[in-house]
């Protein structure tokens, strides 16, 4: 076998899998056809969720550092502010990330690059991928090593000659038009939207170049600004991003940025002094009917594209990887069966296609055109948005689904049990230092990425003796009111997965129960 896993693709999704894999011990290699990594960028919002998911792999901290942290979402409608939210306030007790993270695709996939580098890996560019089979051997699909179990890759490299490439498993991150999701003949069902998405760096002049994000309707059109220069001198470099309908008697010219309608810019105060590059793209609205076939798997925009609304495709492709990578580790280690892997399209494709259907009727209100259109943008979403603004919960909702904390697994073969108010298939909520005394961060143990028990209150000795003879890390935490808050249980056993999930809750704190649940799956728990 050549490696383990071979990555179709070095994007965010790409480098995210290939980070995660190589943190839990899996042989990469990584290939993309181009010859770097790219020079502008689409995706410019990271999420908390996507950030949290980081900061398991160490590198959160770096990537906040980086980018420019926006506070506040502010709606325009007709040159006047309709409503403001504000994430740190709505996010503080949540995560230890409450703002929406403004990164530049580019940037942030060079730092991924470095940190991917830096434990020995690189990617290998001008290499294509032509064509794969697969391959079982006598020990079946989760029997690799030592039978030749395999997906047979055909790769041309920069210097144009052809060789065949043996791995254990093939990750498609290879982005909307994936020959890896042609491969495996998955359906790619959805259509195309009618406008062309422009986006642009820019500098920018006026009020609303605050360092905050700012969402303009005017009649059909939109523009959203992201800053990520420096606020509060009224000047800001960010990204302009909007539609718009190519309505040019000469299609033969290029988009510019002169073609860019300006009610929803000049709508937001804004005088736009330079444009330091643009582009035009289109944007479908797509899901894969199948996210695995065999040996092979699709992960983001390669399993799902959907329009820009509420930043999240990429954020959704990070997760993809995350989900899957520490399957594939414990597939490879003997430590799950081969059937754990079917939970990734489960739970993954499941989430995809809420995102998928909820971002298609965000954006269609928005670009709608008619008297009940304009009614909707005019009034209905400005008096929503304030109403939810202005109740904390909402707040906290809001906050909870853009910055996908909201994600759970309930369907999923992996989650059993509930205890308080989390169930199986919940993220596990944070507990964090509320002042300089209280240090409790309950999520600084899921660094280690493995599967670990945490009991808020006392953990019982025969709970702490299965731990220990299994191989499993107990983790006892001095009961806090703000444990009770967060919906967990006093005393409870809660079974954490490797990328942070509550796969167990079990209010009885029994160990029997962590044994069924284990055998009934196949697992093994310990390292």
């Amino acid at each position: 076998m050549d490696t383990e896993v071979l990555i179709v693709g070095a994007g965010p999704t790409g480098l995210a899998l290939a980070l995660w894999l190589t943190r839990l011990g899996v042989a990469v290699r990584v290939i993309d056809k181009d010859a770097g990594p790219g020079e502008t960028s689409r995706a410019m919002v990271v999420q908390a969720r996507t950030l949290e998911l980081y900061r398991q792999l160490g590198i959160a901290d770096e990537v906040v550092a980086e980018g420019k942290r926006n506070p506040a979402v502010n709606l325009w409608v007709r040159g006047k502010r309709r409503a403001r939210i504000d994430f740190r306030d709505a996010g503080a007790r949540l995560i230890p990330f409450p703002f929406v993270l403004v990164y530049p695709q580019d940037r942030h996939e060079r730092l991924l690059l470095r940190h991917l580098e830096a434990a020995g890996v690189r990617v290998e560019r001008n290499t294509e991928l032509l064509g794969f089979e697969q391959h079982e051997g006598a020990g079946g699909a989760g029997d690799w090593d030592g039978d030749r179990a395999c997906v047979r890759a055909r790769l041309r490299g920069p210097d144009g000659r052809e060789q065949v490439f043996d791995a254990a498993w093939l990750a498609g991150c290879d982005g909307a038009h994936s020959p890896v999701r042609h491969g495996i003949d998955a359906g790619f069902e959805g259509g195309t939207y009618e406008q062309t998405f422009y986006v642009a760096d820019v500098e920018v002049e006026g009020a609303t170049a605050d360092g905050e994000i700012h969402l303009s309707l005017e009649h059909t059109d939109f523009a959203a600004l992201m800053a990520y220069g420096e606020a509060g001198t009224g000047v800001a470099q960010g990204r302009l991003i909007g539609a718009l309908k190519d309505e040019r008697a000469d299609r033969e010219r290029p988009l510019q940025y002169e073609d860019v309608r300006q009610r929803a810019i000049a709508s937001l105060g804004l005088q736009v002094r330079k444009v330091n590059w643009f582009s035009t793209y289109r944007v479908h609205h797509r899901i894969a009917d199948r996210y695995r076939r065999g040996r092979v798997f699709l992960l983001g925009d390669a399993a799902h594209v959907h329009s820009p609304a509420g930043g999240q495709g990429m954020n959704t492709g990070i997760g993809d990887a995350a989900n899957l990578a520490w399957k594939l580790a414990a597939v490879l280690r003997g430590r799950a069966p081969d059937a754990l892997l079917d939970s990734y399209q489960v739970e993954r494709q499941a989430f995809a296609r809420r995102l998928v259907e909820t971002t298609d009727r965000v954006f269609s209100v928005v670009t709608r055109e008619g008297g009940v259109a304009d009614f909707v943008r005019d009034h209905v979403a400005p008096l929503f948005v304030s109403a939810v603004d202005g109740l904390k919960p909402g707040r906290e909702l809001l906050f909870r689904i853009l910055s996908q904390t909201a994600i759970s697994y309930h369907e999923s073969v992996l989650s059993s049990g509930a205890a308080g108010h989390v169930r199986g298939g919940d993220r596990l909520p944070w507990i964090g230092p509320e002042d300089a005394d209280n240090a409790v961060d309950n999520h600084a143990p899921l660094a280690h990425a493995g599967w670990q028990v945490h009991v808020y209150g006392a953990a019982d000795v025969a709970l702490a003796d299965w731990c220990d003879a299994h191989g499993v890390a107990l983790h006892a935490f001095s009961w806090e009111p703000a444990m009770g808050e967060a919906g967990l249980a006093r005393d409870a056993l809660y079974l954490v997965r490797p990328d942070g999930y509550v796969a167990l809750a079990d209010a009885d704190a029994a160990p029997d129960t962590l044994e069924r649940y284990a055998a009934a799956r196949g697992l093994r728990l310990g390292d």
